[in-house]
């Protein structure tokens, strides 16, 4: 197989019209009967624990997703992962601020794909909760032994691959998707929103000075790559390297990436969300002028982010402040996670209640 023309218009065309018929045709059965659509909203909003996978399969036997929920591909590298957490962890303060900076206004300028949050209404309605949800996931898949036999990754990457589909259901039967976007939360999609977790996130770190290896890079991506596919992300949109994963992310940008007036209105929500909860000493400029250098002039101009550029003096300052902080010794990455997690939650206390 030539890895160059691995992806092409005819196979992402075709990866818009395919969702996940596994867990699809599940959701399908599951809704048709009352008690069992009961059973399973009940076991979405439950706590983690050791049984709460179990609890699954007993309740809904002969699915093959749910039964293998917790099995690894082939091809996972369980050291690699390792190192992936533990760049997670050296980062994750600013992992998670580029994620609302970088990550979600540039999911959103896929038009298409950023129409089923738009219909759903939950992200600009509850823009808070939805921001925190999306926080505690990356945080949950991202912690030290989060894949060992009593972590709850695979739980909570269960619990994101059924209610994919559940969404992808509702928003079929409200009567408001046009079949010219492809499927809600398709492939093509799914495949986008991943890299923009990893590679855009990789690059956001760059951009701000930070000094991140090769192999730093590629465990990063690698913990993504897993989390992809235990998503019910398609192998053939997993890319084996960097150099994939950067010709994978060109082709859907050419593809899909475009003004619309729904993915102006998501940014905007989630830009009043991050001015509203900055208890930094930087103004609105200053973010949404980080916002316009880290997306590019083309995509902020797409999202109508309106800010003057950062003085230059700033991002100097920012990028030399950065690349000094990445070059500290490392320490202790279980401490790290555990201590700015700690502080991820006590800025958002009404996690703890529902966490």
């Amino acid at each position: 197989m030539n890895k160059h023309l691995i992806y092409n218009d005819k196979l992402l065309n075709l990866k818009r019209l395919s969702g996940d018929p596994q867990a699809d045709e599940f959701i399908r059965q599951v809704f048709a009967d009352a008690e069992k659509k009961k059973q399973l909203q009940q076991w979405m909003s439950g706590k983690s624990g050791d049984e709460h996978l179990n609890l699954l399969k007993a309740a809904f036997p002969g699915f093959a997703f749910i039964d293998k929920a917790a099995d690894l591909p082939s091809w996972a590298q369980p050291r690699l992962m390792k190192a992936g957490a533990a760049f997670y962890a050296r980062h994750s303060e600013i992992i998670m601020s580029l994620l609302g900076l970088l990550s979600l206004p540039y999911c959103y300028t896929a038009a298409n794909g950023a129409m089923v949050l738009y219909l759903s209404e939950l992200i600009r309605m509850q823009t808070t909760k939805r921001l925190y949800d999306t926080a505690v996931f990356v945080w949950e898949v991202m912690g030290p032994g989060a894949f060992s036999n009593d972590g709850n990754a695979y739980e909570k990457i269960l619990k994101v691959r059924i209610m994919h589909a559940a969404v992808r259901y509702y928003t079929l039967q409200s009567g408001k998707w046009d079949g010219a976007w492809g499927l809600p939360i398709n492939q093509e999609d799914m495949a986008g929103t991943n890299l923009s977790f990893s590679l855009i996130v990789i690059r956001g770190l760059r951009m701000l000075g930070y000094n991140v290896s090769q192999e730093d890079q590629g465990a990063f991506m690698h913990i993504w790559a897993v989390v992809g596919y235990l998503s019910g992300l398609d192998e053939d949109l997993i890319p084996e390297n960097s150099k994939m994963a950067q010709q994978l992310d060109c082709m859907i940008k050419q593809r899909q990436f475009c003004v619309s007036r729904h993915g102006q209105e998501l940014t905007q929500s989630l830009t009043d969300h991050i001015l509203s909860v900055n208890k930094s000493k930087a103004t609105a400029n200053d973010i949404l002028g980080l916002m316009r250098y880290l997306l590019g002039k083309e995509i902020s101009n797409m999202l109508a982010i309106d800010a003057p550029e950062l003085p230059a003096y700033k991002l100097t300052l920012i990028r030399t402040l950065n690349l000094l902080k990445s070059l500290k010794p490392q320490g202790d990455s279980k401490q790290n996670y555990r201590t700015a997690y700690a502080a991820f939650k006590t800025q958002n206390p009404e996690l703890i209640k529902r966490n």
